[in-house]
Order: structure tokens, then C-alpha cells, then sequence
């Protein structure tokens, strides 16, 4: 008498997820390695180029009002002219979420003032115009003093700071934002007869400024 073997339908099933289980771990394992040889590709590609940080100047800075309504609150009115240069010959610049602002003595004068987004090509420059304005602005008690004190001298010390964030651009690809910080120091000489209380004017050119990404 035969014996008759059968395989339950759980058995069947058991037999049959071996081959599918294998293919996906070779599909797995194919598009792991496209991956890794992609990113390798572009790790290659940067360690070649090797991008340079951009290159600001602050060309011109004209003040057109910078006065004390009360001992603490300061009206301002700053135009300010940077030169921005891309020093990379093949890798392109993103500029994204830019705000300029100025700064006396480690104090903030003027609000945060954005500046349109831009792309910057291989080794071009950009000429950015922002004016910086601070009506009824905060300022520390010892504001009036400190500028008393350098109109003695005939001059005063500013800081323009820009802030925002970059992507490089290399061919098609596009990195990830790097946040950067442009601070630029300018001696700005006091205008006649300008006095703490009553509108300055002033102006300074051809600052280099410093970048930091």
C-alpha cells in the first residue's frame, strides 16, 4: 500500500517566500550600491572643486538720519552698497533668507532688513543696495554719551552685519543651506555741526568685510 505524501498550504507558502525574499534583498542590495557610488561620485566632485567661501565689501555707506527722540530711542535711516563676489570658477552660489542690520558699540540701531534671494554665477560679482531703517528703535541709556564722545574725535565706528544661509551649486546638483555671517567695520566720519540729538549725516566707503560659513 502507497503512501501518500501531502504538504499542508502553510508548507507551500513557506516554500515559496524563499525565492521572493531573496530577490528583494539583491534589489536591496543593487540600489545600496547605485547609492553609495552616487554619493561617492559627488563627494569626488567636491573635494575637487572644493568651493571657496564668497567675498563681500561694503563699497558705500551713506547715513542720512541717526538721532535721539528720547535718551533711549533712536530714529536711523543707513544706505548701504555691497559688492559680493563668487571666487569659484565652476561651482555657482545660492544666496537664500538674507537680512542686513547695523550695529554701534555691540547694540543693535537699526531692525532687520531683508534682501532679496539671488543665484551667483561662476566667478561673478553682485552689487546689493539696502537701506536700514530704526524708527523709535531701543537703544541703551548710554547711547548719546558714547556718540558724544566720538563726535570729540570726529568720527564713530559701525558695524553692518548681513546673515543668511547658501547653497553651492555644482552641474545639476545643489547642496544642503550653510548658514554664513558677513560682518563689515566702517569708520564713518560725523557730518558738520551734527550733534546726538539732531539728524547725522555721514558717509564711509570701500570696506572689506569678513565672511564666515
Amino acid at each position: 500500500m502507497s503512501q501518500v505524501l501531502s504538504k499542508s498550504p502553510k508548507h507551500c507558502a513557506e516554500k515559496q517566500s524563499f525565492p521572493i525574499s531573496k530577490f528583494y534583498k539583491k534589489l536591496f542590495f543593487v540600489f545600496s550600491s547605485c547609492f553609495t557610488i552616487v554619493l561617492t561620485f559627488i563627494f569626488l566632485i567636491w573635494l575637487t572643486l572644493h568651493p571657496s567661501k564668497p567675498h563681500f565689501s561694503l563699497t558705500q555707506a551713506d547715513i542720512y538720519q541717526l538721532n535721539l527722540t528720547r535718551p533711549s530711542l533712536l530714529n536711523s535711516s543707513i544706505q548701504l552698497t555691497f559688492l559680493s563676489n563668487n571666487p569659484n570658477n565652476r561651482v555657482g552660489i545660492y544666496y537664500d533668507e538674507l537680512q542686513a542690520y547695523a550695529s554701534y558699540k555691540g547694540q543693535q540701531i537699526t531692525m532687520d532688513t531683508p534682501i532679496p534671494p539671488f543665484y551667483q554665477g561662476h566667478e561673478e560679482s553682485n552689487l546689493l543696495t539696502v537701506v536700514l531703517q530704526g524708527n523709535g528703535f531701543p537703544v541703551a541709556p548710554s547711547f548719546g554719551y558714547e556718540v558724544g564722545r566720538d563726535q570729540s574725535v570726529g568720527r564713530m565706528v559701525l558695524s553692518f552685519k548681513v546673515i543668511g544661509k547658501l547653497r553651492w551649486k555644482v552641474g545639476s546638483w545643489v547642496s544642503g543651506r550653510y548658514r554664513f555671517n558677513v560682518n563689515c567695520v566702517s569708520v564713518v566720519a560725523f557730518g558738520p555741526g551734527a550733534v546726538p540729538t539732531s539728524p547725522f549725516i555721514g558717509s564711509s566707503r570701500g570696506t572689506q568685510c569678513s565672511t564666515d560659513v
